[in-house]
């Protein structure tokens, strides 16, 4: 029989890469969320029954325990951005990833996938850091040859950066950012996948991998970057960190107000967190070591980033006709 692995998060933007390409492997994938009926869109990544979305609650030992029931690995890819409910940075990635870890221990399962990210730290200044720190303490305490894997600024199709910022730059000239001078590595999701799918398929050495593309560039260049591949001239206006705080502090009492109901496009969780470098330490593992090569991303960005021109799908048709003769 085929073997099985449990995704927790599987539907997400990285774990849905990783269950295709575990299901392209011949494994069963058996994908944990906790909105089933959401994420039947994973189901034709396989043969019929080959991938299965189940029932599953991070926060709850029974639950977590009853997914990995028979499985020959586990991939923990749940994190969130900013505080939700019961949803906190504690219970989900400090907590849960533990959780995960230990309760795979129990039952006997020797390979586990961690996807956290560069700047886990239990001494860093943001509780989103912080925590993912934690989470990878408990996960080796727990399960000491698991892989880590910490990827920078993730992008793809379904990312929620370049997206956000394109969507961002139809509504005005200016285009406000914080952090213009942070260095970001970017980092494909499907190779960020690739590097799960080696370590559950193969014998790669256990530990913590930092994961970034082959380009570093500051907020600023990546936002100009993005800018020129959508066809946009704005200007790229950086927010003081100060004035950042305030605002972010206005965002989350205005929801607390309206009793979630009003939007916190940033957190002054995340202010901290975009005064800190995120590219991958000199010393570290990464994907050299894995044997493999990162994509580029203006190899990727132009492929899904094209519905932000100001024609769309139409504007290279547009540029092309401007060059015939009449």
């Amino acid at each position: 029989m085929s073997k099985l692995v449990t995704i927790y998060g599987g539907s997400g933007f990285v774990g849905r890469y990783i269950a295709r390409r575990m299901a392209k492997a011949g494994w069963r994938v058996r994908v944990a969320v906790r909105r089933p009926n959401e994420a039947m869109y994973v189901k034709p990544y396989g043969t019929v029954g080959q991938v299965e979305p189940v029932l599953c609650n991070i926060r709850d030992d029974a639950s977590v325990a009853s997914v990995m029931e028979g499985a020959d690995a586990v991939v923990n890819c749940v994190g969130i951005l900013a505080r939700n409910g019961k949803n906190t940075f504690e219970a989900v990635q400090s907590e849960g990833a533990t959780r995960v870890a230990r309760l795979a221990a129990v039952q006997g399962i020797t390979r586990m996938v961690h996807i956290s990210a560069i700047g886990a730290d239990v001494d860093a200044a943001s509780d989103y850091s912080q925590t993912k720190g934690h989470g990878e303490a408990g996960i080796l305490a727990h399960m000491p040859d698991a892989v880590i894997l910490r990827p920078s600024i993730v992008f793809g199709t379904e990312d929620e950066f370049f997206n956000r910022f394109a969507g961002m730059s139809r509504f005005g000239p200016i285009l406000p950012i914080v952090g213009a001078d942070t260095k970001f590595q970017p980092v494909h999701v499907d190779d960020v996948a690739q590097a799960a799918e080696l370590a559950l398929t193969s014998d790669v050495a256990p530990g913590i991998y930092e994961l970034g593309g082959p380009d570093v560039a500051t907020m600023r260049e990546l936002m100009n970057t993005m800018l020129d591949i959508i066809r946009r001239r704005r200007l790229v206006l950086n927010m003081p960190f100060f004035a950042a705080r305030i605002m972010a502090f206005s965002f989350e009492m205005g929801s607390k107000i309206t009793f979630g109901l009003g939007p916190v496009p940033v957190t002054r969780d995340q202010v901290k967190n975009l005064g800190v470098d995120n590219v991958v330490s000199q010393d570290a593992k990464s994907f050299a070591n894995l044997g493999i090569e990162p994509v580029a991303m203006q190899v990727v960005l132009p492929e899904y980033l094209w519905r932000f021109r100001p024609s769309g799908q139409y504007d290279a048709i547009k540029e092309s006709a401007k060059n015939l003769r009449t």
